[in-house]
């Protein structure tokens, strides 16, 4: 509409010029021939007729230094306006051109134009109404066409927003309602188109989240059938750890050095297991306890993983502990953290293919300059390592296995107790096995 408005005035005023320019050849014509014709060879009812069909009441054209004048018996004492038509100036022009539309007087006006031939210029005074009329009619014209085009443009504007624009958005609306109804439904999960602008980046987004979005709601709802069975099988086990509690306790009082020095350990074993499987039902959930935090020999827990591990003849367990470092941690979490490193570890090497080194398992501890109130644990293997796409969710449930058999949750739970201690867990570069690196502030840092 603003082009169209734009070039309105310069229409206006080109069809102005033109139906003047019209007339003033009309006129010269006219002229030329009331001039030429005898004295007294034309009817005047005839010359008025023809200046009539001109639409001039006066028409003057100059011929060779002479200026030759046809007028009416009503020639106009003067004019409300002179139009000079022989140097157009469009501004002027165009200003002049709304000037005569707008106007409402009907006083002559003056109109000069170039002349034809020998004539160098021809005039005429002419009543304005008929070229307002003219003007009006053209712009009525002009409006109805530019109401066409504004149409046009208008549908296709619209079906242009309609395809490129509603109707995806109208897809996507769909597709979300069509998901939450159903968000497990892997077929509900919208497939992008091949758009490269917002449209497009919009569908491979929402793609994207209701990938994860269904992955995330199937994975908790194993987590939740997986959560009931852990706490049916926790309540039996709870039974029958406590039966083996008891035969443990007549173990004890055996006379038998080897039965009486493994048997307070079996106890402590079964002891910390029927408090965890109490923690668990007590809770009604797989959610980690707070740490019961005491100052505890390093050297001790690490002891302990000896006999709990059932360390063979083939593997060499290192045990690299002053045995005067202590941790500022719980004995049962940080003996649980260290026992799912190091069994992972020995299961890792069981199912390695066999390459002609002994199997090794390192648990070294100290204080260093990095971390002076902490201590670093660093758990290391010979084994084949960890995978590479196993590394990006390493510490997750259910996500971090690659082995045959292998639940997941190990690694998950010793970060879960490590984060509870304010500690860290890292997986440290390594040429050859795991190197897993512990770190455990004091309460005081």
């Amino acid at each position: 509409m603003i082009a169209e408005v734009l070039i309105y005035g310069p229409s206006i005023a080109s069809f102005r010029v033109s139906w003047l320019n019209d007339r003033l050849s009309t006129a010269q014509v006219a002229g030329l021939v009331l001039e030429a014709a005898p004295e007294g060879g034309i009817n005047p009812a005839f010359e008025q007729k023809l200046l009539a069909g001109v639409g001039a009441q006066a028409i003057a054209v100059k011929v060779g230094g002479a200026r030759h004048l046809v007028a009416l018996a009503d020639t106009p004492a003067e004019v409300a306006e002179t139009i000079d038509l022989r140097e157009p100036d469009w501004p002027t022009l165009i200003v002049d051109a709304f000037r005569t539309l707008l106007g409402t007087g009907d006083e002559p006006v003056r109109v000069i134009g170039p002349g034809m031939g020998a004539a160098a210029f021809v005039e005429m005074i002419i009543d304005p109404r008929p070229l307002r009329s003219a003007m009006l009619d053209f712009s009525r014209r002009i409006l109805v066409v530019s109401l066409i085009i504004s149409a046009i443009t208008g549908g296709l504007v619209y079906l242009a927003l309609h395809w490129l624009i509603v109707r995806p958005v109208r897809r996507l609306s769909a597709n979300v309602a069509a998901f939450a109804a159903a968000p497990e439904d892997a077929s509900r999960i919208i497939v992008p188109s091949e758009r490269t602008d917002e449209i497009g980046i919009a569908e491979r987004a929402l793609a994207e989240m209701e990938h994860s979005l269904a992955d995330v709601l199937r994975q908790k709802r194993h987590l939740a059938a997986l959560g009931l069975a852990v706490s049916k099988i926790n309540h039996d086990l709870r039974n029958m750890l406590t039966a083996a509690q008891l035969l443990s306790d007549r173990l004890a009082q055996v006379a038998d050095p080897a039965t009486a020095r493994f048997a307070p350990r079996l106890v402590a074993t079964l002891g910390r297991a029927i408090d965890f499987c109490q923690a668990t039902l007590a809770y009604g959930g797989a959610a980690e306890p707070v740490p019961q935090r005491r100052r505890v020999p390093v050297a001790s827990l690490v002891s302990d993983l000896r006999d709990l591990l059932d360390v063979g003849d083939d593997l060499q367990f290192v045990q690299d502990v002053a045995p005067d470092l202590v941790i500022d941690a719980d004995p049962e979490q940080m003996s649980r953290v260290l026992l799912n490193l190091c069994r992972n570890a020995l299961q890792a090497m069981e199912q390695a293919p066999p390459s002609g080194e002994p199997r090794r398992l390192v648990v070294a501890a100290r204080r260093d300059n990095a971390h002076p109130a902490a201590v670093t644990i660093d758990v290391i293997d010979n084994g084949p390592g960890v995978a590479d796409k196993a590394r990006g969710t390493l510490f997750e449930a259910f996500q971090g296995t690659t082995r045959a058999g292998g639940s997941g949750l190990g690694l998950a739970i010793a970060a879960e107790l490590v984060h509870l201690h304010g500690g860290d867990i890292t997986l440290e570069p390594s040429e050859k096995g795991a190197h897993f690196r512990i770190v455990i502030p004091d309460r005081s840092a």
